[in-house]
C-alpha cells in the first residue's frame, strides 16, 4: 500500500511540474514576470520552484517536490500567506483562474475595439 502511494504522490509531482511550467510560459507571453525551475532528472526528486510578480509588490511562491508542497505568498517582502499541501494547490487553482479570466476579458475588450 505505502509503495502504491508514493508513487502516487511522485506522479501528483509530476504533473505539478507541468502544469506549473506551462502557466509560468503562459504568464510570461502575456508580459507578466514568472519562472519555473525544474529540479531533477523526471523522475525521482523531481520538483519545481514557480515565481510569479503579479504587480505592486506582490509575489507568489510555489514549490513542490518529494518532501512537500507549499504556497507563500508575500507583498513588499512580507509574507501574507503560507499554506502546504491541499490548500497550497486549491490556492495555486484559485490564482490561475483568477490570471486566466483576467486575459480572456483583456483579449475580449481588444476585441471590439
Amino acid at each position: 500500500m505505502f509503495a502504491r502511494l508514493a508513487e502516487h504522490y511522485r506522479s501528483v509531482v509530476e504533473d505539478l511540474v507541468m502544469s506549473l511550467r506551462a502557466l509560468a510560459d503562459g504568464l510570461q507571453q502575456q508580459g507578466i514576470a514568472a519562472t519555473c525551475y525544474v529540479c531533477g532528472d523526471g523522475r525521482d526528486g523531481h520538483g519545481a520552484s514557480f515565481v510569479a510578480d503579479l504587480g505592486d509588490g506582490h509575489m507568489v511562491r510555489f514549490l513542490v517536490s518529494d518532501y512537500g508542497i507549499n504556497w507563500v505568498e508575500s507583498r513588499n517582502g512580507h509574507e501574507l500567506v503560507k499554506l502546504e499541501g491541499a490548500e497550497a494547490i486549491q490556492e495555486l487553482e484559485r490564482v490561475a483562474k483568477a490570471l486566466r479570466e483576467d486575459v480572456i476579458s483583456t483579449v475580449s475588450l481588444a476585441n471590439r475595439a
